[in-house]
């Protein structure tokens, strides 16, 4: 059977670059904003233009409420408004993460005000929006619903709720719905994208009744789409027509031991059985909602990226092969990202890379390697010499 690349539908490009924009208080109690840290706040228009240099046109980028909103009610937008009229002049689709991880310090996730809260910081960002662009918007209210509440309620982010997975997966879809109210009161076109992990949790051996708790943990993946949805606890407002657009989450440690936490090796040679296929992941996904549907982060780190992202397009392929439509396929991130619990670590797993020069400005280095698989891939990216 032939394959082609499907012609642009959602988005306008099909690779698509991910900025690291999360800005949480990590299990040490510090304040990230990613964005800064990686300088992408200062240099987003050079950013925007080196993607758009190699065919990537659409990105997921952050608007960072903690610095919007540093008095109640009281909205600043001088961290976001240049990062927006930048992607305005260089023509980049921006699908912005409203809340990734972080909030502002006077506010109680677990309080009534923080949906209401978020909702009018939400509206009032869809106001600026609207007010730069005649284009259709794309936001997403909370970034991986599912991995915050699994995070949070283990003390690895604020707040620090230890076994409070859903409370915390209940306020963020409460918060999630209201936003998304608010945003169409000011613009009906606006879309929604919902990143959430894509997993596969497999049996501990030797324990043949741990299949049922695998199971159920790769059930739990669907939790946070089904309540958006309104499948699932309707009373937290969810409507089927908040399910717009799908971003699956996928990285080489998203398959594991259920009890162990083990994570299966991606690259074995010859594979584990218990390896799912990411084709076989993306077409659950597709017969369960059957909604637009992209893998909205994916890499891997140092010498893996090539690799990772050579298997990742052939799965690709294989999805579309299958009648699956892909929208699109994000790298996050596109640029390199420092560890949220070390900053003097960087992981090596962007597209570019950085070199520190001698003023201190982050220069932005291609990963060759990684460079030439997406070259190799069944729908090449495109890099000049000088990319």
């Amino acid at each position: 059977m032939s394959w082609e690349l499907p012609p642009p539908d959602l988005f306008r490009s099909f690779w698509m670059g991910g900025f690291e924009c999360a800005t949480h208080r990590n299990h040490l109690g510090q304040r990230l904003d990613m964005i800064a840290g990686c300088q992408h706040d200062v240099q987003a228009e050079s950013d925007y233009k080196l993607l758009s240099g190699v065919g990537i046109k659409t990105v997921r980028d952050g608007v960072r409420w903690h610095l919007i909103e540093q008095e109640r009610g009281q909205y600043e937008w001088s961290s976001f408004v240049p990062m927006l009229e930048a992607a305005k002049r260089q023509q980049t689709q921006v699908i912005w993460d409203l809340c990734h991880y972080g909030w502002p310090d006077d506010l109680d996730l677990f309080s009534s005000e923080f949906p209401e809260r978020f909702a009018r910081f939400a509206e009032a960002t869809a106001q600026v929006v609207k007010a730069s662009s005649n284009d259709v918007p794309f936001y997403a209210p909370v970034n991986e619903i599912s991995f915050f509440a699994w995070a949070a309620a283990r003390n690895l982010m604020f707040p620090y709720a230890e076994g409070k997975d859903v409370k915390i997966k209940r306020q963020l879809i409460r918060a999630a719905v209201h936003a998304m109210a608010a945003i169409l009161s000011v613009d009906q076109r606006a879309r929604f994208v919902f990143p959430e992990p894509i997993i596969n949790v497999v049996a501990q051996p030797g324990r043949p009744k741990s299949a049922k708790a695998a199971g159920e943990y790769s059930e739990s993946q669907y939790e946070a789409w089904d309540m958006i949805a309104g499948y699932r606890s309707p009373e937290l407002g969810g409507r089927a027509k908040y399910l717009d657009i799908l971003g699956a989450n996928f990285y080489s440690t998203n398959q594991w031991l259920v009890f162990s936490g083990a994570r299966l090796v991606w690259y074995q040679d010859p594979p584990d059985p218990r390896w799912r296929p990411l084709h076989k992941m993306l077409g659950d996904v597709w017969k369960r909602y059957g909604r637009p549907l992209f893998l909205a982060e994916t890499s891997d780190v140092g010498a893996g990226r090539a690799p990772w992202i050579a298997k990742i397009g052939d799965e690709v392929k294989k999805a579309t092969e299958l009648g699956i439509p892909i929208q699109g396929v994000c790298l996050y991130p596109i640029i390199d990202r420092y560890d949220w619990g070390d900053s003097t670590h960087w992981h090596n797993s962007g597209l570019w890379d950085f070199e520190q020069d001698n003023t201190g400005v982050l220069q932005r280095v291609l990963s060759k390697d990684y460079a030439h698989a997406l070259c190799e891939v069944p729908f090449p990216l495109h890099f000049s010499p000088t990319s």
